[in-house]
């Protein structure tokens, strides 16, 4: 019998949603919008895979997700982030995961970072506004190291650092299991 496994993502600029559809394409799943998730929806799945935003040092939709997924009594579910700092900053991405998951979900919940980028276009007004306070912030900081440099360099506008690379961790695991 084969498992059946659904995407859901929570995207407000599109990186996310992109990044879903590339998992979902790859693998063969179900792909859905997080707005019209319910635990009923997902009764019918063995796996869920929630793709959501860091959005201001958290996992946007998150604490929502998993009430839903506990409703549905998922039995195996998986974590997705998409955000603007680059894969290799691998501090700061564990310790926005250590942020956001208890020590249980961090040993118990496979999670997957996936840089993306910054659609200014597309965001909110009071998005756009903290995205800009953040950049004057790093324009006064004094001695950045070469790592702030290039992120004060790249949050100066909108950039797409996504690619489909970044789904193969996600999808190698997805088609082991």
């Amino acid at each position: 019998m084969e498992k059946r496994i659904i995407i859901i993502y929570k995207s407000s600029t599109g990186f996310t949603k992109k990044y879903a559809e590339m998992i979902a394409g790859e693998i063969n799943a179900a792909l859905a919008d997080f707005k019209t998730v319910t635990a009923e929806t997902l009764s019918g799945y063995d796996t869920v895979v929630f793709g959501s935003r860091a959005h201001a040092g958290r996992i946007d939709g998150y604490k929502k997700a998993r009430e839903i997924f506990r409703k549905a009594s998922v039995g195996k579910w998986i974590l997705f982030v998409t955000g603007a700092t680059p894969n290799t900053e691998k501090d700061v991405v564990e310790e926005f995961w250590k942020n956001n998951l208890t020590e249980e979900e961090m040993k118990k919940i496979p999670h997957f970072y996936m840089q993306s980028g910054l659609c200014y276009e597309k965001m909110s007004l009071m998005d756009k506004g903290m995205m800009k306070f953040m950049v004057m912030m790093m324009k006064k900081k004094k001695d950045k190291n070469d790592n702030e440099k290039e992120m004060e360099r790249l949050i100066a506008s909108s950039f797409d650092i996504s690619s489909k690379e970044y789904i193969m961790p996600l999808v190698s695991f997805l088609r082991q299991e």
